[in-house]
């Protein structure tokens, strides 16, 4: 039962019993009014893993869902954070995708958050659980919601091929940093296949040398270049893919940062982020964050939201620092 990773905020509790947790959570439900206190204790402060044997045990003791019972008690963000919490990684993940595509237009950041920042393994196990929790193809999706090069980007990622191993070959990242730069800067006109070829197909260690060179060639950094070549979703998946290469809780930083910073928060992108990383990489996302913009996303979070729903938040951020 242990965390998804270990740079996580949320690690597993010891002393655990699921029998107790799942008492003291129908104890804090029944009756008039909730205990939300209770809630946020237990919940913030276990494990996906415990959280699924706690459900079990609540589904034994209580006879009923509690998934279902923490929807009809909870309304607001607060409910979308403990759903969120109580869902397994890619079920999570592919729920959210599902919530981005259906309805009236899409949540593109959504499907650039997820899909450029995943491994293969975990994009193959995303794309099983949205058919089975579903019933539909996650690329048949994406596809009839999204056009043009864009789509064909997401449909790239969606295909889990990336190299994941360690090997540079410096020949093929010099020639791939030509051929970036002849398909963008170089010409009239960008030839975005060339940046689809080399971004969602060479390995993490290759791609770092392949923007070294890039540097050199064109004086540019990669993501400068990409910024005035292309606009839109595209430039901003390409741009996720880069930065999730070069530094992926830095990421994630930078996409909390905004989704709070200036007026109105963009609560979607927030609490995706802060459920999502909360056992994986938050630990390093707060170091990033604050190295960034030197204030603590402790600060940033108290600042932005409020009530249960910000006490929720900054128990998945953990202490101050």
């Amino acid at each position: 039962m242990a965390a998804l990773g270990n740079r996580g905020t949320v690690t597993e509790a010891s002393g655990f019993k699921p029998e107790e947790d799942a008492q003291k959570l129908h104890n804090a439900m029944k009756g008039a009014g909730t205990n939300e206190a209770t809630i946020i204790e237990i919940l913030a402060h276990r494990t996906i893993a415990q959280r699924q044997k706690i459900k079990e045990a609540f589904k034994q003791s209580v006879g009923k869902d509690l998934l279902d019972c923490l929807k009809s008690e909870l309304t607001g963000n607060f409910e979308k954070v403990v759903v969120g919490l109580m869902m397994s990684a890619p079920v999570y993940d592919a729920y959210e995708l599902r919530n981005a595509i259906k309805g009236a237009g899409t949540e593109e950041a959504c499907l650039i958050d997820i899909l450029a920042s995943r491994s293969n393994a975990e994009k193959k196990e995303i794309i099983a659980t949205y058919k089975k929790e579903h019933g539909k193809s996650l690329e048949d999706d994406v596809c009839g919601d999204t056009s043009g090069m864009f789509q064909r980007v997401l449909v790239s990622l969606l295909a889990a091929g990336r190299d994941e191993s360690t090997k540079v070959d410096e020949a093929q990242a010099v020639q791939d940093a030509k051929d970036i730069y002849e398909a963008g800067e170089a010409r009239w006109g960008t030839d975005e296949v060339k940046f689809l070829t080399v971004l969602s197909v060479r390995n993490r260690n290759h791609l770092l040398r392949v923007f070294q060179e890039y540097q050199k060639i064109s004086g540019r950094d990669i993501e400068d270049s990409i910024k005035r070549e292309m606009s839109g979703c595209l430039e901003d998946v390409f741009l996720a893919i880069v930065k999730c290469m070069k530094n992926k809780p830095a990421f994630f930083a930078e996409r909390l940062y905004k989704s709070m910073k200036g007026l109105g928060t963009t609560d979607s992108v927030l609490i995706r982020i802060m459920v999502a990383r909360a056992e994986v990489d938050m630990l390093d996302i707060k170091a990033e964050f604050l190295k960034m913009y030197g204030k603590t996303l402790h600060s940033f979070i108290k600042g932005d939201t409020s009530g249960d729903y910000r006490k929720i938040l900054l128990e998945l951020c953990g202490g101050e620092k």
